[in-house]
């Protein structure tokens, strides 16, 4: 398996481990602090943190391109990322599913996977590639700016890839947003009882700290629930991204590129944590500090991928990029609601 860290010189001094770990641990430091930053605006301004991070990765873009930081900014974009989804497999269980029950369940798998075909359908007629329609419609399935990280980690890579993943982190942030506010108005609007607004919430709003905003702004047990459907569907995070690999796994060889593994790596720590996690073999205190590296593993990625990336190229991708993940949005919305009307809910 090729190393993760940048290439070293071999007239450079210290070429071992240790002088590979100086040569990124600048990059890296300016990732994390941009996260701190990202995070402090988050908690006392009441901005979503993933969107701070790319602004803020977006304005110091000029680190991402050359010098002593470009190399661990890259390295955070790719390593960091994947370990961040990898251990996000420690807050799934199996007991999770059971609680929510089985109509429940196979409303969120069927609304997942119609959204996805239903994105792919709708980019050939805008114009849109195959891998911008997965990396969009997987995000607004699943779960925002994780499952848009996790899915591009394994798409076949081009000169497009980085502005389509920004583009798409940016997205799913500003849309899950805009949802957190617009969505409880509906349920109120709706008669929605606690259990099915926080249903509704779990199972549309893209980021889990969105979800659990617009959740428990209508009452603490709505709040809970549309935080456990919300988890139900960062479940099939993995399942997703080990399809997509499978799917675009021939490309790499064609192209006389390294084939990637059958299983990302990432993807596999993400099933054996749930694993862990499902038999209770994970100490709370354990899945805590798990859940809460996740999420400033993430927000660091993230803010690397900012830094790594031009804004003007964001902007190139036009509208039909915007039309395309506006409407899988409001597909997946209006899927929930229709299947609502098959399911029973407690008040």
């Amino acid at each position: 398996m090729a190393s993760s860290f940048p290439p070293v010189s071999p007239a450079a001094p210290g070429t071992g481990r240790a002088g590979q770990f100086r040569l990124l641990l600048p990059g890296v430091m300016v990732a994390i602090l941009v996260a701190l930053a990202a995070q402090f605006v988050a908690e006392h301004y009441g901005a979503p943190a993933m969107l701070m991070a790319l602004l803020f990765g977006i304005a110091l873009n000029f680190l991402g391109e050359s010098g002593p930081s470009a190399g661990g900014i890259a390295f955070a974009a790719r390593s960091v990322l994947r370990f961040g989804v990898a251990i996000l497999g420690a807050r799934i269980s199996a007991g999770q599913l059971a609680h929510l029950g089985w109509g429940m369940i196979a409303l969120l798998i069927c609304a997942m996977a119609a959204t996805i075909l239903f994105g792919l359908w709708l980019a050939r007629r805008l114009g849109e590639g195959p891998r911008f329609a997965i990396l969009t419609a997987g995000s607004v399935a699943i779960c925002g700016a994780s499952a848009a990280m996790a899915i591009a980690a394994v798409l076949p890579k081009d000169d497009r890839s980085e502005r389509n993943l920004l583009f798409t982190v940016l997205g799913v942030t500003v849309l899950s947003t805009i949802a957190m506010i617009l969505y409880p108005i509906l349920t109120k609007t709706l008669g929605f009882g606690d259990t099915m607004a926080g249903a509704f919430i779990g199972a549309t709003v893209h980021d889990v700290a969105q979800v659990v905003g617009a959740g428990f702004s209508i009452s603490d047990a709505a709040g809970e629930t549309a935080t456990l459907v919300k988890l139900i569907r960062v479940s099939l995070l993995a399942p997703v991204v080990v399809l997509v690999a499978l799917w675009w796994r021939g490309e790499a060889g064609a192209t006389g590129g390294a084939r990637p593994p059958l299983i990302p790596g990432f993807v596999l720590g993400f099933l054996v944590l749930a694993a862990l996690n499902s038999f209770g073999l994970i100490p709370a205190p354990i899945g805590v500090f798990l859940a809460a590296l996740s999420r400033w593993a993430l927000l660091t990625a993230i803010a690397a991928v900012g830094m790594k990336t031009d804004l003007r190229n964001v902007l190139q991708v036009g509208g039909g990029a915007i039309a395309l993940i506006v409407a899988e949005t409001l597909f997946l919305a209006i899927m929930v609601l229709t299947g609502f009307q098959f399911l029973t809910f407690a008040p």
